[in-house]
């Protein structure tokens, strides 16, 4: 049986899907972008602030499936231009302490609201 995860520590879904869906201790996570969830505007200072705001709203997702990063099994890496890669790399492997999940880092056209940076993950209790 699936259960829809959602939390309001993240922000909410800005289309028809679900923040994250738990089906057989399987979470099925949806891309997170920089969103602060308390006032709903992108944080854009700088990629290192978009992506420790991608992980702070991953991490408020894991929290409401009662998981953390240490559940994480893969992830998915969307970036506006791979010269981003070490920034995003370096805050990202800061949120992990051992165990890395697999991982794939992608560069695209463009993400939605025009971010620079999308982490989606697979997380397993």
């Amino acid at each position: 049986m699936k259960k829809i995860i959602q939390t309001v520590d993240a922000p909410m879904p800005i289309g028809p899907y679900s923040q994250a869906i738990l089906v057989n201790g399987i979470l099925y996570a949806s891309g997170q972008i920089a969103i602060d969830p308390k006032t709903g505007e992108i944080t854009d200072q700088s990629i290192e602030d978009e992506t420790h705001q991608v992980m702070k709203n991953i991490q408020a997702v894991l929290k409401a499936a009662d998981m953390d990063f240490s559940n994480i099994v893969k992830t998915s890496i969307f970036l506006s231009d791979m010269d981003y890669f070490a920034k995003v790399n370096g805050i990202y492997g800061g949120y992990f302490i051992s165990d890395f999940p697999a991982r794939e880092t992608i560069a695209v056209k463009t993400l939605p609201k025009n971010v620079n940076v999308e982490i989606s993950v697979t997380a397993v209790l």
